[in-house]
């Protein structure tokens, strides 16, 4: 157990209810002047992120999705419009909307288009955070479609392989396939080690960072310092390959649609009046075009069983196929709630005391 892990496992957060967290993520947005229907959808994503497990990218970015729309940074009621543009395409303009609006306009598109053609690619414009990349193949999944989402994040924290400035994001990328009995499949990772997202729940709660995620951008030394992480840069998955990656989904999620890229990325962690003009893009491949759908589940039942059952390597007490966890953490989180750190419970009630909303846990 490495320190971090002890550090978290000492002192078990506070749990909530998924319900309570949503109604509390509806008022927020309601308070300042977003439709009920939107509040509803961003609500509904945001505490799904929470019950999934990724807990800096839930309720944990209420108080800055908040700010960036006070500030203007973020339309409160955006006319989102879609351009069909070939049969298997469309580009997506977000209006500047919450990115989880957009995104859910993006994926309804695609899979429509996916089932008429077969496959679909959805580029998306003017568009802005949007939470975890995995919220946006669950719908291809539950069509019996492979969904694919990439996104040009939404700040700057790593250089180009070799580089020290600050040139892209950690641009992360999620994969869904079905499966038949077995969880279906899904991948989402972040290009970097380690999220941002979770780079920020470590400050706000004053842990050590892990050695390997960042390093001091004038030294290349490890950054663990909480304290030290204005001075870091997000180091890449497997090297220069995890770099040449993220760089490649950054070209396709941000020029091709005319959305921001490199050094017109604005930071949204520190700007929450300027439109981030943030990029996306999503493919969903329609399974039924290849082979019947209940086929296809039961051979990737088949995989994940060969796979899953198969010789451990020493060190390792089981195999863990991408998704299963996910699963694991819905079903517990549901029943159990979310944990919530005691700093992010504090956070979230100095907002509800200046938005006039009803705390969590005080929701009836």
């Amino acid at each position: 157990m490495t320190a971090v892990e002890a550090s978290l496992a000492a002192e078990p957060a506070p749990r909530t209810p998924a319900a309570e967290i949503h109604r509390f993520i509806r008022d927020a947005f309601g308070k300042i002047g977003v439709l009920e229907p939107d509040c509803e959808t961003i609500a509904r994503l945001m505490t799904r992120a929470d019950l999934t497990g990724a807990d800096a990218h839930g309720v944990f970015r209420l108080p800055q999705y908040v700010a960036r729309m006070e500030g203007g940074g973020v339309a409160r009621d955006p006319r989102i419009t879609v351009e069909r543009n070939a049969p298997a395409t469309a580009l997506v303009d977000g209006g500047n909307g919450m990115g989880h609006l957009v995104m859910t306009k993006a994926v309804d598109t695609a899979v429509e288009i996916a089932a008429e053609t077969g496959i679909a690619w959805v580029g998306v414009r003017r568009s802005n955070h949007a939470g975890p990349a995995a919220l946006y193949v669950e719908k291809p999944i539950e069509r019996g479609m492979v969904g694919i989402y990439a996104v040009v994040a939404s700040a700057n924290h790593m250089p180009i392989w070799g580089g020290s400035e600050l040139l892209l994001g950690t641009n992360p990328i999620a994969f869904g396939i079905p499966a038949g009995e077995e969880p279906p499949i899904v991948l989402d990772i972040a290009t970097s080690v380690t999220s941002y997202g979770n780079i920020k729940k470590h400050v706000l709660n004053n842990r050590p960072l892990e050695e390997g995620w960042m390093v001091n951008r004038e030294t290349g030394l490890p950054v663990t310092d909480p304290a030290e992480v204005p001075l870091g840069a997000l180091l890449p998955i497997g090297g220069y390959k995890g770099s040449g990656l993220c760089l490649m989904l950054g070209l396709l999620g941000g020029p091709l649609n005319r959305a921001a890229f490199g050094r017109d990325v604005v930071d949204f962690n520190a700007d929450p009046n300027s439109e981030t003009n943030t990029g996306h893009f999503v493919i969903v491949l329609d399974v039924s075009r290849f082979l019947p759908l209940d086929a296809f589940k039961a051979d990737i039942d088949r995989h994940i069983r060969d796979l899953r059952s198969s010789k451990l390597m020493p060190g390792h007490d089981r195999i863990r196929i991408p998704g299963e966890a996910r699963v694991e953490r819905i079903a517990e989180r549901s029943e159990k709630g979310v944990p919530l750190s005691p700093a992010l419970l504090a956070k979230l009630g100095e907002l509800a005391d200046r938005l006039g909303i009803v705390p969590l846990g005080k929701g009836g």
